[in-house]
């Protein structure tokens, strides 16, 4: 009798994951052309021999060990932050982001940080799309140490898990994901298949040792991590880097098991790198001499334990055809509409003839409910052409029914705007040092008389 194959091809769709067992020209599933290749998978049949592989078994969860001090500091005060308070050993981190943001210049820092602290600590950085010569020019622009810190130039997992075995380094960078591939999922890097299973090898091993992972992934036009959304499942942290116009950046978390997803890291870019800054509270309000102009309101936003103060800026012009429009990238459209509309039939003033601007000074993206009645005041300040006030903060969520609500860290924000030098804050309910409304005409009447 033929021995049987431990395993066998397929062709699998790189756009959905359907598996066929022949080449077809178009996929049946999605109906995307050419999109199907030749991929090895573990035949059905293969089964391990009976007591060849150890049994997982229950424990009591009042037997587990506590991980207390388990975390890795990488030396940078506003990466740590928004890790939680540093990386968690036996964790993974998705890292993902436009080209050119910063990704490869953030990693190559913290992994010189990591090194640098001694104690024989190695950090392995493979790189797929970048030759060794070119991260250690970027490493001499960036002046950090080289020491403990070893390069592999290459796209096979094979290669990768010998290296990490040899190693057994504290911080594993993987740059990137898109790149790695390996014999036993295909000869093509980037498919679903390649993606999920080069992942979880990689996740695997450093669940087991006392060692970090970091995976930078591709994004798609729309910032979303390219791939299947199984490798943002896979992983402990997910972290997305955003810019603004100028040289700033911005860290966030949309996933972490082991802290918030509230914090918020911001860099300045420049020729030596990535800067933290560690103090953002006025950075992202203008100063004019010569007053607000009419559009404009200020809101202190509190991105997890910190409170910066941000200028929302509106503009409101005769729609040009029948149909009004909302422009608005850092505030969700769906956001505006509803506040214009609360304000139409609250106060009487009109906006469904009109196209609404809005832009917020330093491109931060707000997306906490906080900056409703700020953007409710610039929206009514733009469409009256009549200014706030100067130094006026006004912080509330707003209702359908026009109530001004209370919101998180109230007295924190009303301080830090106190100490900026904003002589009136609106709030809702009563704190000291405050003007309190209870809604919108309330908000209005006191900012417009």
């Amino acid at each position: 009798m033929a021995k049987k194959k431990e395993t066998e091809t397929a062709f699998v769709c790189s756009s959905c994951g359907y598996r066929q067992p022949k080449w077809m020209g178009r996929c049946p599933n999605c109906g995307e052309w050419n999109t199907f290749s030749e991929e090895k998978i573990i035949s059905a049949g293969t089964r391990a021999l009976p007591g060849s592989v150890e049994k997982a078994k229950p424990i009591p969860l009042s037997a587990v060990p506590a991980e207390e001090g388990a975390r890795l500091f990488s030396g940078i005060g506003e990466f740590d932050r928004v890790m939680g308070g540093g990386v968690m050993k036996r964790s993974a981190t998705l890292v993902g982001g436009e080209p050119g943001i910063g990704k490869s210049t953030m990693l190559l820092q913290a992994a010189a940080a990591v090194a640098a602290q001694g104690n024989a600590r190695r950090v392995l950085y493979v790189s797929g799309e970048e030759s060794a010569a070119q991260i250690r020019n970027r490493a001499d622009r960036l002046g950090v140490s080289r020491d403990n810190i070893e390069l592999l130039c290459t796209s096979v997992l094979e290669d990768i898990e010998n290296a990490l075995n040899a190693l057994n380094p504290v911080m594993v960078i993987v740059d990137s994901i898109q790149t790695i591939y390996s014999p036993e999922a295909g000869l093509i890097p980037g498919t679903i298949n390649q993606l999920k299973y080069c992942a979880n090898e990689l996740v695997s091993w450093v669940k087991e040792r006392d060692s970090v992972l970091f995976v930078v992934a591709h994004v798609t036009k729309d910032g979303g991590i390219a791939g299947p959304k199984a490798l943002e499942h896979l992983v402990d942290t997910v972290l997305a880097f955003e810019r603004n116009d100028d040289d700033i950046r911005f860290l966030r978390a949309q996933k972490n098991r082991f802290g918030s997803t509230d914090e918020l890291g911001i860099f300045s870019m420049d020729e030596k790198g990535l800067s933290a800054v560690p103090d953002p509270s006025g950075m992202f309000v203008i100063k004019r001499p010569e007053g607000l102009p009419a559009g404009v309101a200020v809101v202190p936003v509190m991105e997890g334990t910190r409170v910066f103060m941000v200028e929302i800026q509106a503009l409101t012009v005769p729609a040009k055809a029948s149909i009004t429009r909302v422009y608005s990238d850092n505030i969700d459209s769906a956001r505006v509409s509803r506040v214009a509309a609360v304000l139409e039939k609250r106060t009487g003033i009109r906006f469904s003839d009109n196209d609404i601007y809005i832009n917020v000074a330093g491109g931060v993206r707000l997306t906490e409910s906080a900056v409703d009645a700020a953007l409710a005041a610039a929206l009514y300040s733009a469409r009256t052409d009549v200014p706030l006030k100067e130094n006026t903060a006004v912080v509330g969520e707003l209702s359908l029914a026009g109530e001004i609500r209370p919101v998180r860290g109230l007295r924190q924000r009303v301080k830090t705007a106190k100490e900026l030098g904003f002589d009136t804050v609106l709030v809702p309910g009563k704190e000291t040092g405050a003007v309190s409304v209870r809604d919108v005409k309330a908000l209005v009447a006191a900012l417009f008389k």
